[in-house]
């Protein structure tokens, strides 16, 4: 009896153990990648080594972002909408207070190295850099996307933006290459426990400056886009490498990736590539979101709307989920899936998406989500099917039915007034919770790292 009994504690404690496992996690944000840009949605563009990570993974085909970058990384790293915080759209200003609990502060305190290598733009100056939020290091730009030779950020105060750990710093190399390589070189460290890496590439942001072998390999491309193409080769060339790198760790069946883009593809007849300093537009034409609608920056599904997957070998069982998905689910997910439980109320926005990721059958269509666009000259709600998107503070409305209209071709707000009221009503409640955790510009930071 007492074997019998020792026995079911040791199983009890091992399951215990499995329900708070702490994998590696690998989150990779490709920047400005459209709908259509990836081999697994029919691009002409080739991209193997994303279409084979989709493909043994788990496609998330309703995985929404903000239709801009900074405010995508918010949600990201809070389970938020980065309209609590008060923020719409690309800054350089710090955008959060000093004490919140992002997943880097969580996953660290569960034991993990916590490491960004590329794009942060929560805070463009040292002092606001990613250690200073959880991250034990970082590395790349503080600011935006930047020329990807000089590393150089837009002309102003904040040019000067690559570093490591805080600190500028001067380094040679091609951008996609060099965060690349910082990825690769911490996955190889040895160390006791686990690791978050965070891989935000600066790619496909503009601008673009390529080596020959990568324009030649998309010699199909017309010249007018080709740029833009070798941009997207060249990252997923250095994505292999980083995937290959795990591989060779023989962690691999213990490593949860998560790709997706941080925003839709931009418009063409938008290019800010002279704001850098010695930079040249190459490409007129760059991200595609076809058939979805819309760019970069609006709130139509083209703009939020993005690809992503997550895979994880010998846990997860390729297939798609079209359970309704937004990047802020990510932090509650991903802790609960380490143990981290708060000590406070953190007001996340996302939920747990664990179970729809380990049987996408599952769906959600009571789920709601919210998006407070650029400047707020837009916001939206999806809920049951249903999306409502505000113009210029109530001005005029849109309302679409997703089920039957993905591509939001038929406006139906005259027709469905009843819908058009609840969600409305909807929106109103989204929008009372914004702006509830701004961060004060002029206090200084009380734990300095």
């Amino acid at each position: 009896m007492t074997r019998l009994i020792s026995a079911l504690l040791l199983f009890a404690l091992a399951c215990a153990s499995a329900a708070v496992a702490r994998p590696n996690i690998l989150i990779i944000v490709a920047d400005d990648l459209g709908w259509a840009d990836v081999g697994y949605h029919g691009s002409t563009i080739a991209t193997p080594n994303i279409d084979r990570l989709c493909r043994e993974g788990v496609e998330l085909n309703r995985h929404y972002v903000s239709p801009v970058c900074t405010p995508t990384r918010i949600g990201l790293l809070t389970g938020r909408y980065w309209s609590r915080f008060g923020n719409t759209g690309p800054n350089n200003e710090r955008c959060l207070p000093w004490e919140t609990e992002t997943l880097a502060t969580a996953l660290r305190s569960r034991g993990y190295d916590t490491c960004i290598t590329g794009k942060w733009h929560l805070g463009s100056l040292p002092e606001w850099g990613p250690r200073q939020f959880g991250f034990t290091h970082s590395h790349g730009s503080l600011a935006g996307g930047v020329n990807p030779l000089n590393h150089f950020y837009k002309h102003g105060k904040y040019m000067k933006t690559w570093h490591r750990n805080d600190r500028l710093i001067e380094e040679e190399g091609h951008a996609t290459d060099l965060i690349a390589r910082e990825a690769i070189r911490y996955i190889r460290m040895e160390r006791d426990g686990p690791f978050f890496v965070y891989v935000p590439f600066t790619a496909v942001h503009t601008p673009f400056l390529e080596e020959k072998r990568y324009l030649e390999a998309v010699k199909h491309i017309p010249d007018d886009r080709r740029f833009f193409a070798a941009c997207l080769v060249h990252l997923d060339e250095k994505i292999g490498e980083i995937i290959k790198a795990v591989d060779d760790s023989g962690q691999r069946d213990n490593t949860l990736i998560l790709f997706f883009s941080d925003n839709g593809g931009q418009n063409p007849s938008s290019d800010d590539s002279r704001r850098y300093p010695d930079t040249k537009p190459t490409s007129k034409f760059k991200g595609m979101n076809t058939p979805l609608r819309g760019w970069k920056v609006q709130t139509y599904e083209g703009g939020m709307r993005v690809p992503a997957f997550v895979n994880w070998p010998g846990t997860l069982k390729p297939g798609r989920s079209d359970a309704l998905l937004s990047v802020t689910d990510w932090m509650p997910t991903l802790c609960a899936l380490t143990g981290f439980k708060p000590t406070a109320n953190l007001k996340w926005d996302g939920r747990n998406i664990w179970p729809m990721i380990r049987d996408p059958s599952k769906a959600n269509r009571d789920r709601t989500l919210y998006c407070k666009g650029p400047g707020g000259r837009t916001r939206m709600v999806i809920n049951d099917g249903w999306k409502l998107i505000e113009i210029k503070n109530g001005e005029r409305f849109e309302l679409y039915h997703l089920d039957d209209d993905p591509n939001e071709e038929r406006d139906l707000f005259h027709s469905e007034p009843d819908e058009v009221d609840k969600m409305k009503r909807i929106l109103a409640r989204e929008r009372k919770a914004d702006d509830d955790a701004r961060p004060d510009p002029k206090r200084k930071n009380p734990s300095p790292v």
